[in-house]
C-alpha cells in the first residue's frame, strides 16, 4: 500500500528528525529544519498533491498544498514519528484549525478585563457539555408539537403514552439546575458530584413539598404567573420556589462553592478531606443555597426576564432586531450564553420566551451565508470548501448548530459577515413588523407581540413548529437566509487571493488529469479533440480574437517571479508571470476583459477576458494589511475593461514607509490551459507594452 501523503511529505523533508516545528498559513506547510540540505526539493516539486516546494533562510521550508492544506497538516501531525515534535497554525493569513479560528475569535474580547473573561469561560464551560441533550430534547419537542398540528397525536395530558413521552425531554429541563451545577463546579475545580448533589436538595420531592405545607405561606405573582412561598426552618424564613429549569442558581451556588471547597481543602488534614470536606461542603453550601443563593438566583433571572419582555413590549423593534445584529459578534466570543440561560429563565418563570424568535434570525442568515459558499464552491468545483460547506449547513439547517459554519467557513472570510449582517438586519425588520401585526397569544391568554415558544428549541427546520405564529417566524428566517444566501453568490466572499487559490487548485487538478489520460496513452481521443477544435476554428470566423500577449500594468523594470521575494508567486502555484518594479504610481489594465475580483483595500485585481485568460494583477506584497490606505481604486467589480484603462492610482511613497515591498506581480492563474506562457523579464517597459506571450 502507498504511503500517505503526509508521511510522503516528512519523508522528503529528511525524516521527522530533521523537522524542529511545523505550521501552516493559508496555502502552505511551514517547516523549521534542523538541516535544510536533506530535503529532496525534486521528490516534492513532483509529488502528487503538492503545487510546489519553496526553500528560505535560516533552514526554512515551505511546501504549497493549496487549501487542503489543513488536512494534510493535521494527517502529518498525528503520524506516530511526530508526535515529539512541536507545532501549531500560523497566524498571519493561515487556514487554520476550526480550535485556531475560536481562540483566536474569543481571544479578541480577552485581555482588557481578566475577571470578565474569566466570567464568560464560567458561562460557556457550565453549558457547553450539555449541549447535546439540549440539543435532542428541542428536536424530540419540535416533532411532537408538529405531530400534535398535523393531528397525527392528541394533545391528551390524560394519555399514559403522551405523560412517558413527554417525561423524555421534560427530564433533560427539569433537572438541568443539577447538570449545569455540575459542569460550574468542575470548570471550578470542585468535585463536580458535589456540586450535583447540592443542587438535587433543591429538587427533592421533600423540599418541593414545604410550598405545600400547612405552616408555608404563599404570595401569587399575578405579573408572572407564579407563586412565592416562604417557609420557616428553625425559626428562619426560608423563601421557597421551583427550581427546575434554573440556571442561575446553580452557576451562583457553585461559584460559592468553590470558595468553601478550596478553604477547606486547605485546613483540613488530606488524610481525612475525602470525608470531611463533602461533609462541611453539603451543610454549609447547601444551607446557604437553600436560605440564599437560590432566592438570589431567582430574582435575578425573574429581574431580567421581565426586564427584557418589558423591552419586547414596549420596544419591540428594537429587540427583534439588535438581538440577530448582536449575535454574530457574540457566539464567536462565546458571549451568547447569558441570553441563552436568559431563555430558560423566561420559560420558567414567564411560561414563554421571545428571544429565540429574532435569534433565529441571526442563524438562518448564517446558514443562508454558508448555502452561497457551497453554491459557490460546486461552481467552482472546489472541492474541500464544498465538503466543509455540505457539513456546515447540514449540522446548521438540521441540528441549528452555527459554529461549524462559523469557525469553519465564517471566520477565515471576513467578507462574509458584510453579506450575512444585511441578512440579519432584514430579517429582523420582517419579524420586528409581523410580530407586531400578528402578536402571540400565549397558554395563559397573554397578548405578546412578537414570536414565542414554550420550548428551549435549537433554532433550525426541524423546530420550527416550536414557535407560536409559526408562519411569521418561517418568513422572517426565509428571508434572511435568502438576502445571506444572494448576497454571497453576486458578490462572492473571497479575496482575490483567495479566489486565486481555488483556481490554481482547480487547474493544477486539471494538469493533473491530462497527465493521466497522456499516460494512458489515449491518442484517438487526442486526434478527435484536435479535430473538434479545428472544425469549432472554422465554424467560428466571428469570435473574439485570442489573447496571444498579457501588456504590463505599471511602468518599471520587469523581473522573473523568482527574484520577487514572494515564495506563493514564486513556486507558480498561482501561474506563470512577472514582477514589475513600479516607476510610476498608475496601474492599468493588462487586458481587456471583466473585473471578476476587485479587492476593496484596491491592492488586487482579476481579470477574464472574452477568450478564457484569467490573470491576477496584485500590486505590492502584503499590502493588503495597509488598508486601502495610499490606493484610490478607479474601477468596480464586474465591470468590463479595455487594455489600457486605470485600475489603481498607488501612492508608492507611503507603500515604502509603510515598510511593504511595491513589487506589482501579474500572473496568469490558467497557465496550464496553454501551450506556453512566456514571461519577459530583465527590460524597462511603459505601461501597455507587452511582458508575457500566451501560446495556445
Amino acid at each position: 500500500m502507498a504511503d500517505s501523503l503526509a508521511a510522503q511529505i516528512i519523508a522528503a523533508i529528511g525524516g521527522h528528525e530533521n523537522v524542529r516545528s511545523l505550521t501552516h498559513c493559508a496555502t502552505r506547510l511551514r517547516f523549521e529544519l534542523v538541516d535544510a540540505s536533506k530535503v529532496d526539493q525534486n521528490s516534492l516539486e513532483h509529488m502528487q498533491g503538492v503545487l510546489g516546494a519553496v526553500p528560505q533562510s535560516g533552514d526554512r521550508f515551505q511546501v504549497v498544498i493549496g487549501g487542503g492544506v489543513a488536512t494534510v497538516y493535521e494527517n502529518i501531525m498525528h503520524l506516530p514519528e511526530m508526535a515529539s515534535v512541536g507545532g501549531t497554525s500560523a497566524s498571519g493569513d493561515g487556514q487554520k484549525s476550526n480550535a485556531d479560528v475560536k481562540a483566536e475569535a474569543r481571544s479578541k474580547a480577552r485581555g482588557k478585563v481578566a475577571w470578565l473573561d474569566s466570567f464568560f469561560e464560567y458561562l460557556a464551560d457550565s453549558f457547553r457539555p450539555i449541549l447535546g441533550v439540549l440539543l435532542g430534547a428541542s428536536i424530540i419537542i419540535a416533532l411532537i408539537n408538529l405531530l400534535i398540528s398535523l393531528d397525527v397525536i392528541p394533545n391528551d395530558e390524560a394519555s399514559a403514552g403522551w405523560v412517558f413521552v413527554k417525561a423524555i425531554w421534560k427530564g433533560v429541563f427539569y433537572f438541568l439546575p443539577i447538570m449545569v451545577a455540575y459542569n460550574a463546579a468542575k470548570k471550578l475545580k470542585v468535585d463536580p458530584w458535589l456540586g450535583g448533589a447540592i443542587m438535587a436538595i433543591l429538587m427533592t420531592p421533600q423540599f418541593t413539598g414545604l410550598m405545600d405545607a400547612k405552616t408555608t405561606t404563599c404570595v401569587e405573582n399575578a405579573a408572572l404567573g407564579t407563586k412565592s412561598c416562604t417557609a420557616s426552618i428553625f425559626g428562619l424564613p426560608m423563601a421557597l420556589s421551583d427550581y427546575s429549569g434554573n440556571v442561575f442558581v446553580p452557576l451562583l451556588m457553585a461559584a460559592v462553592l468553590a470558595l468553601v471547597y478550596h478553604g477547606l481543602k486547605r485546613i483540613i488534614p488530606e488524610s481525612v478531606q475525602l470525608v470531611f470536606v463533602p461533609f462541611f461542603c453539603l451543610i454549609i453550601v447547601g444551607a446557604l443555597t437553600a436560605f440564599i443563593i437560590g432566592p438570589i438566583g431567582v430574582w435575578v433571572g425573574n429581574g431580567l426576564g421581565v426586564g427584557l419582555a418589558w423591552m419586547n413590549t414596549h420596544a419591540p423593534f428594537i429587540f427583534a432586531i439588535i438581538i440577530p445584529m448582536l449575535y454574530p459578534f457574540l457566539v464567536p466570543l462565546g458571549l451568547h450564553w447569558p441570553l441563552n440561560a436568559l431563555m430558560l429563565m423566561n420559560i420558567q418563570t414567564l411560561g414563554y420566551d421571545f428571544i429565540q424568535g429574532p435569534m433565529g434570525v441571526w442563524n438562518f442568515a448564517c446558514f443562508g451565508a454558508t448555502a452561497g459558499v457551497l453554491f459557490l464552491a460546486v461552481r467552482d468545483k472546489d472541492k474541500d470548501m464544498r465538503q466543509t460547506a455540505l457539513g456546515a449547513l447540514a449540522a446548521g439547517l438540521l441540528g441549528g448548530v452555527s459554529e461549524p459554519s462559523l469557525y469553519g467557513i465564517h471566520l477565515r472570510y471576513k467578507l462574509i459577515y458584510k453579506r450575512m449582517l444585511v441578512g440579519c438586519g432584514l430579517g429582523g425588520v420582517v419579524i420586528a413588523i409581523l410580530g407586531w401585526l400578528f402578536p402571540s397569544v400565549t397558554a395563559a391568554g397573554q397578548t405578546v407581540h412578537g414570536v414565542t415558544t414554550t420550548a428551549f428549541a435549537f433554532t433550525s427546520l426541524l423546530t420550527i413548529p416550536v414557535f407560536n405564529q409559526m408562519w411569521v417566524y418561517a418568513v422572517s428566517i426565509a428571508v434572511s437566509f435568502l438576502t445571506s444566501f444572494l448576497l454571497i453568490i453576486t458578490f462572492d466572499y473571497r479575496t482575490p487571493e483567495q479566489k486565486a487559490e481555488v483556481l490554481a487548485r482547480k487547474s493544477a487538478n486539471q494538469k493533473d488529469a491530462v497527465s493521466s489520460v497522456e499516460a494512458k496513452g489515449a491518442a484517438p481521443a487526442a486526434a478527435t479533440a484536435t479535430a473538434t477544435a479545428a472544425a469549432t476554428k472554422t465554424e467560428a470566423p466571428a469570435a473574439a480574437a485570442a489573447t496571444d500577449e498579457v501588456n504590463a500594468p505599471v511602468a518599471g523594470h520587469v523581473i522573473s517571479l523568482d527574484e520577487t521575494g514572494d515564495p506563493v508567486f514564486a513556486s507558480r502555484a498561482l501561474g506563470e508571470g512577472v514582477g514589475i518594479q513600479p516607476a510610476d504610481s498608475t496601474v492599468v489594465a493588462p487586458v481587456s476583459g471583466v473585473l471578476q475580483t476587485v479587492a476593496e483595500t484596491g491592492h488586487a485585481f482579476g481579470i477574464k477576458t472574452d477568450d478564457g485568460v484569467e490573470v491576477l494583477v496584485h500590486v505590492g506584497i502584503d499590502t493588503v494589511k495597509m488598508n486601502g490606505e495610499g490606493f484610490d481604486v478607479k474601477v468596480k467589480a464586474n465591470e468590463h475593461v479595455n487594455a489600457g484603462d486605470t485600475l489603481v492610482v498607488v501612492d508608492f511613497d507611503k507603500v515604502k514607509e509603510a515598510g511593504y515591498s511595491t513589487t506589482t506581480l501579474m500572473t496568469v492563474l490558467n497557465t496550464v490551459a496553454f501551450a506556453s506562457v512566456t514571461p519577459k523579464t530583465g527590460v524597462d517597459v511603459k505601461a501597455g507594452e507587452s511582458v508575457i506571450d500566451i501560446q495556445r
